[in-house]
């Protein structure tokens, strides 16, 4: 098999996933087959395109193939599964999808539908609109990939045999089903801004799906204030894009960015978001954070990051939202603004947090202290405690030359010890 054809059906499986799913769910009402039929189709192009050719349209081929083995599969059980509990398609009720025709939406609202838990929600949409595998949705959990696939085959059960509607929410029940979709997002967004695992910082194909269907949820409800603040935090982070990278490939950290690529566009959009959406009080979570993002994109540079104003953004934050995570992004921000060892003493306690036990970032975060404290052998334990639970090869990248530079001054050391003995 060609690396061409390989490279094809990679990108089409990036780009084209969540819609080929959508679309082939809306026919079969059925998520498992959808799922299943779309699987078939990237499957049969890697057998086919090396014969046929890629195609100009992958995408449209790919639909039209797993439409047609979802049609098979109904011709040859239609008579069985008139019998069994389907995924419900109202069309006598129009909703506000219709205006939007975005299968995409009607699959997010699905996955998110409050007879779900909250963790099942997500886990679904990972799973179904962003094409994520098992394995990786677990890693955005922070859980055993066992008990991922578990959570993920229960919440497409019940979606079966409680007939929750495929569509998008009629106006009077929009509000109330907006938090669980906006958390969503939210993790699409993340896991595509640095993913799990792979040879890529980005998948862009999840970055921008995230965004498109923010934008779609704010044309719903344009005064709604947690969607535009949320839709403001993703343009804000997603501003700095481009800068995330140096010319080699090697990532590079806020300090070192090149504040002249970030986009000055989406900062100005994101701002004005925010600005409205903290009039609402108190502010919802992703307000605050887009606040503490809008700190970083105004500061010309580095240097100027005003820390006290970001540590008292995350204090609110904590109230709003309390999270492991966020206590850790605040010790952060708390060593920014008062020293290494303030920030090493605020890390400290987050080490017994059993959800953080696994989360490269809190061992990064304390290598990069003890780096800066000239503690080069702690620090070097630390980065290959990240390394151990970083799967991403650029993050690996990163850490690994971290690591190198504190073992060369740890051994330094030992030597210049040692000839003073």
């Amino acid at each position: 098999m060609s690396a061409e054809v390989v490279a094809a059906v990679t990108q089409a499986h990036r780009r084209d996933w969540a819609q080929l799913l959508a679309a082939t769910a809306r026919l079969t009402r059925d998520l498992d087959l959808a799922e299943e039929c779309t699987q078939d189709a990237y499957a049969q192009a890697l057998r086919v395109w090396p014969q046929i050719g890629i195609p100009d349209r992958p995408g449209a081929w790919l639909t039209t193939t797993a439409r047609n083995r979802a049609l098979d599969v109904l011709r040859r059980e239609s008579a069985l599964r008139r019998a069994l509990p389907q995924l419900v398609t109202d069309q006598s009720v129009p909703g506000p999808e219709d205006g939007l025709d975005d299968d995409r939406l009607r699959l997010v609202f699905t996955c998110c539908h409050p007879a779900l838990s909250r963790d099942a929600q997500v886990a679904l949409t990972l799973r179904l609109v962003c094409g994520l595998s098992t394995a990786e949705v677990a890693r955005a959990f922070l859980v055993p990939e066992t008990t991922m696939a578990a959570r993920i085959t229960r919440a497409k059960k019940k979606i079966t045999t409680a007939r929750i509607p495929y569509r998008v929410p009629s106006p009077d029940h929009l509000a109330g089903r907006v938090s669980a979709v906006l958390e969503v997002l939210h993790l699409i967004f993340t896991t595509g801004h640095t993913a799990p695992s792979g040879a890529h910082l980005v998948r862009r194909d999840l970055v921008d799906s995230a965004i498109n269907l923010a934008r779609m949820l704010h044309l719903l409800m344009p005064t709604d204030t947690e969607i535009s603040g949320l839709l403001a935090l993703l343009l804000l982070i997603h501003a700095r894009d481009d800068s995330r990278l140096s010319a080699t490939g090697r990532l590079q950290l806020l300090s070192e960015q090149d504040r002249g690529r970030w986009d000055t566009r989406l900062i100005s959009e994101g701002v004005a978001l925010v600005t409205v959406a903290l009039r609402r009080r108190p502010p919802t979570r992703y307000a605050v954070e887009a606040a503490i993002a809008a700190v970083h994109a105004e500061a010309p540079t580095w240097q100027d990051t005003d820390w006290a104003e970001i540590v008292g953004l995350y204090d609110v934050l904590l109230q709003l939202w309390p999270s492991p995570v966020v206590e850790l992004n605040r010790a952060v921000a708390v060593g920014l603004r008062d020293g290494p060892q303030a920030g090493l003493d605020a890390l400290t306690p987050l080490l017994a947090e059993p959800v953080l036990a696994t989360y490269g970032y809190l061992s990064a975060a304390r290598g990069d202290f003890l780096r800066q404290l000239d503690r080069w052998a702690p620090a070097a334990d630390a980065y290959q405690a990240a390394l151990a639970h970083t799967d991403n090869e650029v993050e690996r990248a990163f850490l690994t030359e971290r690591l190198g530079d504190v073992q060369r001054q740890a051994s330094a050391t030992i030597t210049f010890e040692e000839a003073y003995r």
